[in-house]
């Protein structure tokens, strides 16, 4: 009785009910404070809360083609009081051969791309070429893990997709998330809704695709997806857009990325 008696002593500590034993949202609120402290299922809880803020904003994705890459990302004009030309955009240019659209807080982002920006010119500048794409986000995302891994920080709030091209590897299109966590894609979505514009791509996308038939995927898809309950018939100002950016490279002597935005 006096064991009994004691663990129920620390089940109240704990604030778990003992009757009904330790339950998902009681192992949460024990595991949740900390980006360093596993729960004893094998989940960094902070990080999966980054990740469940990034399903929350506004979509982007990436549409790898033979030709080149698009990123393409809805806009969301909240009010027609808004100078949408001086508003933060998801579309940033690092360097002449790799952009990135992003999806969650963009003050996290900024941070971020900064960082990328500075590590290209360095790179520019030391070995007097282009960095290459996957070493760059390779980086970029071992600080992002550190946010992770030691305590007193929070995991950044943002997911990116990099498009780039380097002489190895040709066009490429990357995705990161809040862990570190990297992979190449032919196509891939985040944000809002990010679940069924996957699906929507691996049924469109073909691995012949060019750059003119990406672009008019990546319109489909986010046309498809987006959130338009958004829109509301007392608000006629509150539209849904989409701005793109297309990647291919200029036929002249010395070969340079072209970054078209619209």
């Amino acid at each position: 009785l006096s064991s009994s008696s004691a663990a129920s002593d620390v089940y109240k500590r704990q604030g778990i009910n003992a009757e009904y034993g330790d339950q998902p949202e009681a192992m949460s609120r024990r595991y949740d404070s900390r980006t360093t402290i596993f729960s004893p299922d094998g989940r960094l809880y902070q990080v999966e809360y980054a990740m469940e803020a990034i399903g929350h904003a506004g979509a982007a994705l990436g549409v790898l083609a033979k030709d080149g890459v698009v990123l393409a990302a809805e806009k969301i004009v909240t009010s027609k009081l808004l100078e949408v030309e001086k508003t933060s955009e998801k579309m940033y240019k690092v360097d002449d051969f790799i952009a990135c659209a992003v999806a969650g807080i963009r003050a996290d982002a900024n941070i971020l791309i900064n960082r990328a920006r500075l590590v290209a010119q360095q790179y520019q500048y030391k070995y007097q070429e282009p960095m290459p794409v996957e070493q760059l986000i390779q980086q970029i995302c071992d600080l992002k893990q550190g946010y992770t891994q030691f305590g007193g920080m929070r995991p950044f709030g943002v997911s990116f997709l990099f498009a780039g091209y380097d002489e190895k590897l040709g066009y490429q299109l990357y995705q990161s998330d809040p862990s570190g966590n990297y992979g190449g894609w032919k196509a891939y979505a985040i944000g809002q809704n990010s679940t069924s514009a996957q699906s929507v791509l691996k049924q469109e996308y073909d691995e012949d695709i060019d750059l003119h038939q990406a672009l008019l995927l990546a319109i489909k898809v986010l046309s498809k997806t987006m959130d338009l309950s958004l829109i509301h018939i007392s608000e006629p100002t509150r539209l849904l857009s989409i701005s793109y950016a297309v990647f291919c490279l200029k036929k002249k002597k010395k070969k340079k990325m072209m970054l078209s935005c619209h």
